[in-house]
């Protein structure tokens, strides 16, 4: 009877098409991934975010719900370059058996290199974080697309149209960062962040960041760092000082307390900010960014 029973089950889930309820079973490591992801395969994908807003991805502890998340999934999207420096152990738990997504494969890396000495956590090797940059971003959709049309076969042409009209929606914001940042005294574009996440954003548009740190942010600046960085704020006479969404303020506060700077708008480098806040996609991300460093950088 039972046996029965689920062969006729059997049938009719045969009989339905497989794609009108199978959506395709997506982890994306942090939140910036998460929204490409979403991007391309819109409602085809059940997606789980393992590091959500306004979270450190690289200081990031994972939880049993990620094993669980993991084990279930059919693709894996990480960032790669060290970036995720958990998510291999992670995989392995859980254990991952689907198709795993380096969202960075062939993008053009820069080599990492600290503030004052601080490299972050892998050393020397390239810098992780080349979303700062719209052009290497649309490497990634590119990269994502592929993973998930190899994954998913029956909705390839779906993903792939999804990421096309996606990249050039990218075209056009990368085009409008140019033009903004354009619009700022070449000898004027200089700015002091929390930690150094900006290489991309510096190679792309030309705009100087200084960071009293590396951009691992466990690593804390010595108080020689910190007074140089002050130094050379009042030499240069940069006005413009952001804090990013996960760092701690309290540095940034007392490096303008000490230089005569502003502190501007909250800068969202590695992570996106909550729903309902002004980073809530990667290009909200990048608007907000730019326009608050545009504001920034007018008053040096």
């Amino acid at each position: 009877m039972l046996r029965r029973s689920l062969l006729a089950a059997a049938a009719t889930l045969a009989a339905r098409p497989i794609h009108a309820d199978a959506r395709l079973r997506v982890v994306a490591t942090f939140s910036i991934l998460a929204d490409l992801v979403k991007e391309v395969g819109g409602d085809r994908v059940d997606l789980a975010v393992l590091v959500g807003p306004d979270v450190d991805a690289h200081a990031y502890q994972p939880k049993p719900s990620d094993v669980r998340a993991l084990a279930g999934a059919r693709v894996l999207v990480s960032n790669g370059l060290g970036f995720e420096g958990w998510i291999d152990r992670l995989a392995e738990a859980a254990p991952f058996k689907g198709r795993r997504v380096v969202a960075t494969a062939g993008v053009a890396t820069l080599a990492a290199g600290g503030h004052g000495g601080h490299g972050h956590s892998h050393g020397h090797g390239p810098d992780p974080h080349c979303w700062q940059d719209v052009g290497r971003a649309r490497r990634y959709v590119a990269n994502i697309a592929e993973g998930l049309a190899a994954a998913d076969a029956a909705n390839a042409g779906l993903y792939r149209e999804r990421a096309r009209a996606y990249i050039q929606r990218l075209d056009d914001l990368d085009r409008w960062v140019k033009a903004a940042i354009a619009a700022v005294p070449a000898g004027q574009r200089k700015v002091i962040t929390g930690h150094d996440s900006f290489r991309y954003f510096t190679n792309a548009y030309g705009v100087q960041f200084l960071a009293p740190r590396g951009f691992n942010t466990n690593s804390e600046p010595t108080a020689k760092d910190v007074a140089a960085l002050i130094r050379q704020v009042r030499e240069q006479k940069i006005k413009a000082l952001f804090v990013e969404n996960m760092t701690n303020p309290g540095l940034v506060e007392q490096i303008a307390r000490e230089s005569g700077a502003v502190v501007g708008a909250r800068l969202y480098s590695d992570a996106l900010s909550a729903p309902d806040g002004p980073a809530a996609t990667y290009e909200a991300l990048i608007r907000h960014n730019v326009t608050a460093l545009v504001a920034g950088m007018a008053k040096n």
